[in-house]
């Protein structure tokens, strides 16, 4: 599938931050059926047991992922969580390449609500969610000083198409 747009990425949040050091790195991608899609590789640091990716972190990526579609509509407008819910279908595993794909159900004026996935390279679902989130602007998120670093960091790569 086609990639529309790479989204660009903060200073240290904890899933898209590039320069926290604890964190997943993750890119995210506006695709051609306006679905948002990240290729992530969790970290044994994000481990609970053995093997196995800690759920406060698949939690945190599909929040990010969910909230992040919101700018295929509207790539000023954000969100704050409302409502979160996770269903673990399978363990995720830790360094191993894997696929999210987040996508907007629906919208209003105030709120939007959205699913998404974390899949493994064989298609398999391995957790999904579904998140209800009130829409804001930046500036009423975040002190206005460190608005630039949390959303202005754009790293460039030559991906056109993910599967």
């Amino acid at each position: 599938m086609k990639v529309n747009k790479k989204q660009n990425n903060s200073d240290y949040c904890l899933i898209c931050g590039v320069n926290n050091p604890a964190g997943l790195n993750a890119q995210f991608y506006e695709m051609e059926d306006n679905t948002v899609v990240a290729k992530v590789c969790f970290k044994k640091e994000h481990q609970s047991y053995p093997g196995r990716v800690h759920g406060g972190m698949i939690s945190a990526l599909l929040d990010e992922l969910v909230g992040r579609a919101i700018w295929v509509y509207d790539p000023n407008m954000w969100g704050v969580t409302m409502n979160l819910s996770v269903k673990f279908r399978k363990p995720v595993p830790y360094d191993t390449e894997l696929k999210a794909v987040g996508r907007i159900d629906n919208q209003t004026s105030r709120t939007f609500l959205g699913s998404g996935k974390i899949l493994d390279s064989e298609g398999n679902v391995l957790a999904q969610a579904n998140a209800t989130y009130m829409k804001l602007p930046l500036e009423q998120i975040t002190n206005t000083s460190e608005i630039s670093s949390a959303t202005d960091i754009f790293i460039p790569d030559d991906i056109t198409d993910i599967d």
